[in-house]
């Protein structure tokens, strides 16, 4: 199909998941898949809008990551860039204040101690700018016990228990909880989800999401099924791929 001058003359932003829509989850992205992002580019304003921290980001899409996109967002916006320049940063520590944060650590702490697993290894929080990972095995573990938790968890539900026991508890921290990824959850006020990052895109005639969690509970539910996008649920980056060059690139 040909685009219309209409089409074209829309500002059109498509923005992307990290984890199993550019990458298989926690891996790098393949050659092809970088090199896709960019040919994306010539069409339309592309962005990147992981949970994940910029070094992990980094990891997965390149060093350069904040230059190669127009806009990338890292911790689901707390840290946004825009064509390689900050231009807004937001923390938790300052949100929540030491107390409340101590409360809530201590308590975490306290549960994941008396939980009765198959194995626990370390590094059972992690505290991030702008959110907490709680991992009731610990992020630490091996790729091979990644796989095994993930498994274990579907059944045994360790943890939406987890989720359900802190919602009840601290109802009235305003806390929001995420279980995205194969061992873990994200702790962070309610509003800082991925739709956090809409606040910096609001120029745009039209922004597609592709995410590969977008079932309720899933961390990208929130910017999935937010009226301010048009949401599209991939299932690997090659889906992701096929589902681009169909919705933007010429044929």
């Amino acid at each position: 199909f040909s685009r219309t001058a209409v089409e074209m003359a829309k500002k059109v932003l498509a923005l992307f998941d990290v984890d199993g829509t550019l990458t298989v989850p926690r891996k790098t992205a393949s050659p092809e898949m970088l090199q896709f992002m960019q040919d994306l580019r010539k069409y339309v304003t592309v962005g990147i809008v992981g949970g994940s921290d910029l070094s992990k980001i980094s990891e997965q899409l390149g060093k350069t990551c904040t230059s190669d996109y127009d806009y990338l967002f890292a911790e689901n916006g707390l840290m946004a860039y825009k064509a390689g320049e900050m231009i807004a940063v937001q923390s938790l520590k300052k949100h929540l204040g030491e107390d409340r944060l101590k409360q809530f650590i201590n308590f975490v702490l306290h549960y994941i101690a008396d939980l009765d697993i198959p194995i626990k290894r370390g590094t059972f929080i992690e505290f991030r700018n702008g959110m907490l990972n709680v991992s009731p095995i610990g992020r630490n573990c091996s790729q091979e016990e990644r796989d095994e938790f993930e498994k274990y968890d579907e059944t045994a539900g360790v943890r939406k228990a987890m989720v359900a026991a802190l919602r009840e508890k601290f109802a009235d921290f305003g806390l929001a909880f995420s279980i995205g990824g194969q061992i873990s959850f994200d702790v962070f006020p309610k509003g800082w989800d991925k739709t956090y990052c809409l606040q910096f895109v609001t120029e745009f005639d039209e922004v597609h999401f592709f995410g590969d969690k977008t079932y309720e509970g899933g961390n990208d539910f929130e910017i999935f099924a937010s009226d301010r996008t048009i949401g599209h649920t991939v299932t690997s980056p090659a889906d992701t791929r096929d589902q681009c060059a169909k919705l933007f690139l010429p044929n």
